[in-house]
């Protein structure tokens, strides 16, 4: 097989790759070791920037995000049983966000892929990619029980973090940036509407809280959990008894039950990879770098990568200059880094470390009352949570 760009991975990332690029006019190959369904249906991330939004809309997918998806224009901050909205639009000069899952923004994208698109291959699993520093990379991959090659003249990993993509980038070259930490989300999902409006972020002697939703009818929730968890020793009532204790407030908020559908721990990594680019081969999304999702941030990294991959191509083919496409690492790594920056200033802001001080929680509760009191510290946080600047 023979494309210009070579896409492994079929996430929201190279899926939203292989659509612009084909607005563009440029041929591409989707490559995807799972199948359809799996594709579909995997829980992440669904909170979308401003940017990603507007992007998705110009690229021909949003019309059933509009339709769907709810608008937020801010967040509420619960801390000392107090609480404090934050109000997107009026900060950040009429920015929002948008609560609509990463699968249905992949549902979007394939339909339109298949649809319109160039060749979009499920349960092709990506082998190696070889001759990344050349002029003809390759990617080798099992479909259809044989191996195949697909001849590029860029590769491009969406693979995420345990893919080959980033492993064909010579150790000698690399940088590895990391942190860990000491907890994770317990998650669930809910069969009751949401408690509140928003999301609401909640600090709490106890841990962190959040609570999310994934429709109107469709509850998100999380509660801060020791690393190494089992999501499956935590009975229901007690989750629910748990989320009470953290969201509680001093006036007559109530938090609503319901039934819970699926349960779930995520770890909390910080991660960055440089460089993101290896002669031909570009790395995006969680091929390059990974952040806890206090600052809902993955996803829309992702799509500023492949944005700024896009408009590369698309500069080079059309005025002969590769100098945008030689700056892809220096440019998307500016944006990863204040990214980076905001998730774990949201995650240490919140979350209560296992070894914590009582001067360490009174830091924590000055500055959330910073933030509410502070226009300066409030609009600094809006801007960050709406989205930083694609390119």
């Amino acid at each position: 097989m023979r494309t210009t760009v070579g896409i492994i991975g079929a996430g929201p990332a190279g899926l939203l790759l292989a659509r612009l690029l084909h607005n563009a006019g440029i041929d591409s190959v989707v490559l995807e070791s799972r199948d359809r369904a799996y594709v579909e249906h995997r829980q992440r991330a669904g909170i979308l920037e401003q940017g990603t939004v507007d992007v998705l809309r110009a690229a021909g997918a949003g019309e059933r995000m509009d339709r769907e998806g709810l608008r937020h224009d801010g967040i509420e901050l619960r801390f000392d049983r107090r609480r404090h909205r934050v109000d997107f639009p009026a900060l950040t000069g009429g920015s929002s966000v948008m609560v609509y899952a990463q699968t249905e923004v992949c549902k979007d994208l394939i339909a339109l892929q298949l649809k319109e698109g160039g060749p979009l291959l499920f349960e092709a699993e990506a082998l190696a990619v070889e001759d990344a520093a050349s002029e003809r990379p390759r990617v080798r991959f099992r479909y259809e029980g044989r191996e195949d090659v697909l001849e590029c003249d860029y590769v491009v990993g969406c693979d995420g973090s345990w893919g080959v993509a980033r492993r064909a980038v010579p150790a000698e070259l690399s940088r590895v940036f990391e942190r860990t930490y000491p907890f994770g989300w317990l998650g669930i999902l809910a069969d009751v509407a949401p408690s509140h409006d928003e999301l609401v972020y909640a600090r709490h002697d106890r841990g962190f809280a959040l609570l999310s939703m994934r429709s109107p009818v469709v509850s998100r929730l999380y509660l801060q959990v020791p690393e190494g968890t089992d999501a499956e020793a935590w009975g229901d009532e007690e989750i629910w008894d748990e989320l009470e204790r953290r969201f509680e407030t001093a006036d007559d908020w109530r938090l609503r039950r319901g039934p819970i559908t699926a349960k779930s721990v995520t770890p909390m990594r910080s991660y960055v990879h440089e460089p993101m680019r290896h002669g031909r081969l570009f790395l995006a999304g969680d091929a390059a770098h990974i952040v806890p999702p206090t600052g809902a941030k993955g996803l829309n990294l992702a799509v500023g990568d492949v944005v700024t991959f896009a408009r590369a191509l698309a500069d080079l083919r059309d005025t002969g200059s590769a100098q945008r496409l030689d700056a892809y690492s220096e440019t998307c790594l500016r944006r990863v880094w204040q990214a980076e920056r905001f998730s774990y200033d949201m995650t240490t802001l919140l979350h209560r470390a296992p070894d914590a001080t009582p001067f360490e929680d009174r830091l924590q509760l000055a500055r959330l009352e910073r933030v509410a009191t502070s226009r300066a510290a409030e609009t600094d946080l809006a801007d960050a949570y709406t989205g930083f600047p694609l390119d």
